[in-house]
């Protein structure tokens, strides 16, 4: 694993907000597959290429986005019901990302943390628990708390708001596209730790 200098949050801050998935824990090859396995019986086949171009979708807006490009009616219940079943299985398999979780451990106890993420809440907790940080944190906001997912800055203004720091004092660790935007609607700094990996990704290493 690359060392974590490229992505040591600048002073000043005066809090530090979490995506989970791809940022925590390296998991986005697990979603896919997980997410492909339980689209294919309903007669979707869904590539790693598009699906790795909507990380930071949650699952409603995922599966909104294939009925609404590819023109399919897959019902977002049972898919996603399947998805998390398939996940649940094999969650014990999935690794933090070292490089980040050390800032995390770095930082507890000397600055409130949170995760704000579009998955919901039991697959998060979850997937913290496995890597061993559920309990680092202050708050934990998933989907399941706001509206909008991302890129809608919702999730991050709220965990600002139990953190009780001003979004301008945040800094977010961030590995998508959509997240960096919400961080950029939330007037917050943002860290993307895709940088780690120069040219390749996380996802296909």
């Amino acid at each position: 694993m690359i060392n974590n200098k490229s992505i040591l949050p600048v002073p000043p801050y005066t809090a530090l907000i979490f995506d989970c998935d791809g940022t925590l824990a390296d998991t986005i090859l697990l979603h896919f597959q997980t997410w492909a396995s339980a689209m294919r019986p309903f007669g979707f086949e869904l590539t790693k290429e598009w699906f790795y171009e909507q990380t930071g979708l949650s699952a409603t807006e995922l599966i909104k986005t294939i009925n609404d490009t590819f023109s399919y009616k897959l019902d977002p219940i049972l898919v996603t019901n399947s998805k998390e079943k398939l996940y649940r299985e094999l969650i014990h398999t999935v690794k933090e990302i070292q490089a980040v979780t050390d800032i995390v451990r770095t930082h507890h106890r000397k600055i409130p943390m949170a995760v704000a993420s579009g998955s919901n809440r039991s697959i998060v907790e979850a997937t913290l628990n496995v890597i061993g940080l559920l309990t680092f944190f202050e708050t934990v906001v998933t989907i399941d708390d706001v509206g909008r997912g991302k890129p809608s800055p919702d999730i991050f203004l709220l965990a600002a708001e139990r953190l009780k720091v001003s979004p301008e004092d945040c800094i977010i660790y961030e590995d998508s596209n959509g997240g960096l935007e919400a961080a950029r609607r939330a007037r917050m700094r943002a860290i993307d730790i895709r940088v780690l990996w120069n040219s390749s990704t996380l996802a296909s290493s």
